[in-house]
């Protein structure tokens, strides 16, 4: 008999780690395995570098890098799940319970900075788990990793579901005003319920928009990532959502439509018996005539934009918001200087 949903988790079990021969099964009472899955353990490792570059011809950045792995926030349709198997775990409630922690993360960064011919690029904070996850709160190990940029004039893109954020406006307002920090903040759905569901561990809708008025306040550049779009959940949220975020403060937007690769098909669909058990069908229907009848894609390209008639009227109803809430071109304050970077910490004074 499977487990109840556990408040606060987003994966109903933990699915079986392909790259494992065997399973084993556990036979503890309900109380007991909530007490066992409600915990979270942080585990820390070594790892030698930090920065990854980015081959993805799909993926706008050139390198990313991540000071966990594991996420916390534990968001049912998360495609970084199956990452979590190459360390052994289960990509259902280990990925949100077995947490990674790279303490070592900015003076590793230092060292990358400090590579022979290194030529700066723009580097994504984090492009697999969230930066800015609860367990950031005490370890700040993101926290020194801003000020790492900040220290070296070098720029950084920050990509999170996270209000935490604004924890570090002292280090993000500096980094702003030399060009050389933007923030994506994820907001899928300003429907607080489902957000409690889809994403249980994530900031709420509130703080959410209150961090995008903070942010774009303090002249930090705001895109907001209406990510991923699930039919049949959140894709009638769309405009709503557009005009929210736009009174809010954002200069800019993106979106997804969701794909199911991997472990996360059936963590997504467990998810679903679990709390909309009288949409699975039609959810479920949706997302594979986005797909070519599949639930997952990796095929480049098509993998963010799907195709079909479902497909198009997502893409249709985002340009319309686009024309009617972001009609101002504003590329121009998401370009990030790279010029300040010499490979040296601290600001260094000109003789001329």
């Amino acid at each position: 008999m499977k487990p109840e949903k556990i408040k606060g988790q987003g994966a109903v079990s933990n699915v079986h780690n392909h790259f494992i021969k065997n399973r084993y099964e556990t036979s503890i009472y309900q109380d007991d395995y909530e007490e066992q899955a409600a915990k979270t353990e942080i585990i820390e490792v070594f790892p030698k570098t930090i920065v990854n570059p980015v081959k993805s011809p799909d993926l706008p950045m050139a390198y990313s890098m991540n000071p966990y792995q594991g996420c916390e926030h534990g968001c049912a349709y998360c495609f970084a799940r199956p990452t979590h198997e190459y360390w052994g775990y289960s990509a259902g409630i280990d990925f949100e319970r077995k947490i990674m922690v790279k303490k070592n993360a900015p003076e590793l960064l230092e060292q990358f900075f400090k590579k022979r011919g290194y030529k700066p690029e723009s580097i994504l904070l984090s492009g697999n788990t969230d930066c800015y996850q609860p367990i950031e709160r005490k370890l700040q190990i993101t926290r020194r990793i801003l000020q790492t940029f900040l220290d070296y004039r070098h720029p950084v893109n920050i990509l999170t579901k996270n209000a935490l954020v604004t924890r570090d406006l002292d280090i993000l307002v500096p980094l702003a005003e030399k060009k050389l920090v933007t923030v994506s903040l994820s907001i899928p759905t300003t429907n607080e319920e489902l957000r409690r569901a889809l994403e249980p561990r994530t900031s709420s809708v509130n703080s959410k928009l209150q961090a995008i008025e903070t942010l774009s306040q303090n002249g930090i550049p705001v895109n907001i990532m209406v990510a991923p779009i699930i039919p049949g959940l959140n894709s009638m949220e769309i405009l709503p959502t557009l005009k929210t975020i736009a009174e809010k403060g954002a200069h800019s937007f993106g979106y997804t439509l969701v794909r199911l690769n991997d472990t996360v098909e059936p963590i997504f669909i467990e998810w679903l018996e679990q709390h909309y058990p009288d949409r699975k069908d039609k959810v479920l229907h949706q997302i594979a005539s986005m797909h070519g009848g599949k639930l997952g894609e990796k095929q480049v390209y098509k993998r963010r934009t799907g195709e079909g008639n479902i497909a198009e009227m997502i893409h249709t109803t985002f340009k319309v918001g686009r024309q009617k809430y972001f009609s101002h071109d504003k590329d121009e304050i998401f370009r990030l200087r790279t010029d300040l970077f010499d490979g040296t910490k601290g600001e260094q004074l000109s003789l001329f």
